[in-house]
């Protein structure tokens, strides 16, 4: 699926390497190595190796280097403009994780805007999403279907919160699930860490040492590798922040007695939680769901719209029936799962609990992709469903 309009006179087009801008000769999140990337943010299917020059917002370059590190990297502060072969490029807060940012594009007259990955709920660990007006939005849709709508992030950390308190009640640990990189941060800034102590995974703790440097407020964590292997009263009561990846494996032999849980907006499709084998499931995400696309893609004043990944097709259709000229992109966003798991592992090289326990087979649980085929299947089953009652839902699925 292409995007209309005459590629030769657009300022973004796709190209092998990813994202281009022809006028300014550099790069968009590109998935090949190319010689100048601008990085929205440093999750592993927009920030890659083997780029020569690197270009990303100030707040994320802690992250950032410590993800690719020895990387050639420029850090720029939001909303300030500077010139790539006479196309201003600026970068805006984009709610996603800390240090997230859309790419602003103006050259002869014209403004583009690509988002990367965004949500427009408030975070305590990220700047909030910052509408940025212009002509053609190039816009992410994960959660393209109107079956994902968020509740308040507040409730779901009362629920999480509620979850531990029973747990540490009970004396069991509360091993919570979630992907190492901006969910559990996001968590850690979101729970009562006065319910009990809180230890994290050794592919967590490098990305939390990044935050709190970057001056984001967390609570005190340990890493679970102080504790002694066999000292598993320790962790009564205690909250443990790790990967998917730790699912089922060895690590989780040493907290005795414990209830788990993930957090992740795929636990709102029916099923998900259940075929995990999980205790309790979140739905938490950070990314925007139907509503805030729609908010997110109006707010823009955009008379063209660009999707580049996730539940494309119902998206476009639906921007096409609001009048807009919309269209689609074929990326590679979207398939960190395995990469990113791959990317905590080394990114906590001399821990082995990380790198032992990295299991490819767990990781496709990530945040922003199916936990699996079944889960893939059972968001495109809900999307012909929601399709086929499309015109009696059409006005409460735009508030």
């Amino acid at each position: 699926m292409n995007a209309h309009s005459n590629a030769n006179a657009d300022l973004i087009v796709a190209r092998p390497e990813g994202l281009y801008c022809p006028a300014g000769d550099f790069h968009i999140d590109p998935w090949r190595p190319v010689e100048r990337a601008v990085i929205t943010h440093a999750h592993a299917d927009h920030a890659r190796f083997g780029h020569r020059h690197y270009l990303a917002a100030e707040p994320g370059t802690g992250v950032l280097l410590s993800r690719l590190p020895g990387i050639d990297l420029q850090g720029l502060a939001y909303g300030e403009r500077i010139a790539i072969n006479g196309v201003t490029v600026s970068l805006h807060p984009a709610g996603h994780v800390l240090g997230s940012a859309q790419v602003r594009v103006e050259h002869a007259g014209r403004v583009w805007v690509a988002s990367g990955d965004y949500k427009i709920e408030p975070d305590p660990t990220c700047a909030p999403f910052e509408p940025v007006r212009c002509e053609t939005f190039i816009t992410e849709s994960t959660f393209g279907l109107p079956i994902y709508r968020w509740e308040p992030s507040q409730a779901v950390f009362d629920g999480i919160d509620s979850w531990w308190r029973h747990n540490a009640a009970q004396g069991r640990a509360s091993v919570l699930f979630c992907y190492s990189f901006g969910k559990a941060q996001r968590i850690l800034a979101g729970v009562d860490s006065g319910i009990g102590p809180i230890f994290c995974h050794g592919a967590v703790e490098p990305l939390n040492r990044a935050y709190r440097a970057a001056g984001v407020a967390l609570p005190p964590t340990r890493l679970v590798s102080d504790i002694a292997a066999r000292d598993k009263a320790a962790f009564k009561g205690a909250l443990v922040i790790a990967p998917p990846s730790a699912q089922g494996s060895a690590w989780m032999r040493r907290f005795g007695d414990y209830s788990d849980a993930f957090a992740s907006g795929w636990m709102r499709l029916r099923g998900t939680r259940r075929r995990r084998g999980l205790d309790r499931g979140f739905v938490l995400s950070d990314h925007a769901d139907w509503p805030g696309l729609q908010t997110a893609i109006g707010a823009t004043g955009a008379e063209r719209v660009i999707v580049t990944h996730g539940q494309i097709e119902p998206m476009v259709r639906w921007l096409r029936e609001q009048g807009l000229e919309a269209g689609a992109f074929k990326t590679e966003y979207g398939d960190d799962a395995i990469e990113a798991d791959a990317a905590e592992a080394v990114g906590s090289v001399g821990n082995a609990e990380s790198v032992k326990n990295t299991n490819s087979t767990e990781s496709a649980a990530s945040e922003g992709h199916a936990p699996n085929a079944r889960d893939a299947a059972d968001a495109t089953n809900a999307g012909n469903v929601v399709n086929a009652g499309n015109t009696a839902n059409r006005e409460s699925d735009k508030q």
